[in-house]
């Protein structure tokens, strides 16, 4: 049973008002063409949500990849966010957080054969794309694009957390909405994140009718799925380990720097309730400070057994600071995650990406 646990700035609903206002606006202009959508010849898969963060957009992300990079040529566009460049750069295996933000920089240590490539400015960004010819770009990937509507994708997929539906929730800054509910309309594919693996049946179709979709539309659910321990320094002398290894008497250092570390720390639980926790903001950059802090926090931790887990975007950057003591990097695991879909829906959601991408192909 789904437990609303999100609360609303209540006071800040004027504000809202004023926003969801100017939003509304813009939106309408991009409807009547006042604003121009540009569209490409070449399949664009957009995968976004109407909210601020925390859906899960980047292991979606990586699922596409996996799906498609055996038959075609993937390009992954992102903004970049929080790096500290600018313009159009494309991704290599050295590339840092810095130059091409935590995201980014994930995807191409994951993928090192797929292009990945930040401009802030899309449009841009997929003309360079489109010009490349070793490899042939066949399709992109646009992450986290949905409210960028200087480009007009050819399938969008929307991502809503389970535990926070766009509809349930309120415009910024009394909610998390970027845009009002109705921007689910442009979207192709619906789909409901972090669910849990045991949800009941009657609860797919609950959730079908909060999110009041067109018959165009097609809903499908994912829940996470964790992989294992992996040590975030080559050089540590610890090794890969599953979650089940973890003990009772184990004590855990979780740090986090993510829009909502929730879905993890209940993962964790389920192995060791001994949990210390050490949260940053999402795409935090790591100070020396940061690393201090890390440092005394597990050093108070008093079991002789202990560990500090943190996310895969996370582990990207720590592992660009060179003064993390050998005591940190020894004991420094990311932790994995991918996504599932439910319902057994693998088959039709491989087929409706398969078939947009197969019938858009451009000409060669």
């Amino acid at each position: 049973m789904r437990e609303k646990t999100f609360k609303f700035k209540n006071w800040l609903l004027p504000f809202s008002f004023l926003y969801g206002l100017g939003v509304r606006i813009r939106n309408k202009f991009f409807d009547w063409g006042i604003y121009k959508s540009t569209q490409f010849p070449i399949p664009i898969i957009c995968v976004g949500n109407l909210a601020v963060g925390g859906t899960g957009k980047t292991p979606h992300t990586e699922y596409l990849i996996n799906l498609l990079k055996e038959d075609y040529n993937v390009a992954v566009l992102s903004r970049g966010y929080k790096r500290k460049t600018k313009g159009y750069i494309e991704a290599t295996e050295r590339s840092t957080p810095l130059a091409i933000g935590d995201e980014p920089c994930q995807i191409k240590n994951k993928f090192p054969d797929v292009t990945v490539a930040v401009d802030r400015d899309r449009c841009h960004g997929i003309k360079q794309l489109i010009k490349k010819t070793n490899p042939t770009i066949d399709v992109i990937i646009l992450d986290d694009a949905f409210q960028h509507r200087r480009v007009k994708p050819g399938l969008s997929i929307l991502l809503t957390d389970y535990n926070r539906l766009f509809t349930e929730d309120k415009l910024l800054p009394a909610g998390q909405l970027r845009e009002p509910t109705k921007g689910k309309d442009r979207a192709q594919i619906v789909m409901v994140t972090k669910c849990p693996k045991d949800i009941k049946p009657i609860d797919f179709n609950i959730l079908s009718k909060h999110l009041e979709l067109y018959p165009f539309q097609d809903l499908f659910f994912s829940s996470l799925k964790y992989g294992d321990l992996t040590p975030v320094f080559s050089s540590a002398t610890t090794a890969k380990r599953p979650l089940s290894s973890i003990q009772k008497d184990e004590e855990i250092l979780l740090v986090t720097g993510i829009a909502n570390p929730t879905s993890l720390h209940e993962k964790l639980a389920h192995y060791n309730s001994n949990i210390t926790t050490l949260e940053f903001r999402d795409h935090h950059n790591f100070k020396i400070s940061d690393i201090e802090n890390i440092k005394n926090q597990f050093n108070t931790l008093k079991g002789k057994n202990k560990i500090i887990i943190t996310t895969e975007k996370d582990a990207i950057r720590l592992k660009n600071i060179a003064e993390i003591p050998d005591d940190i990097k020894n004991n420094l695991y990311a932790l994995p995650v991918k996504i599932s879909i439910l319902q057994q829906q693998n088959y039709k959601f491989t087929k409706k990406i398969f078939n947009y991408v197969r019938e858009n192909q451009r000409n060669r």
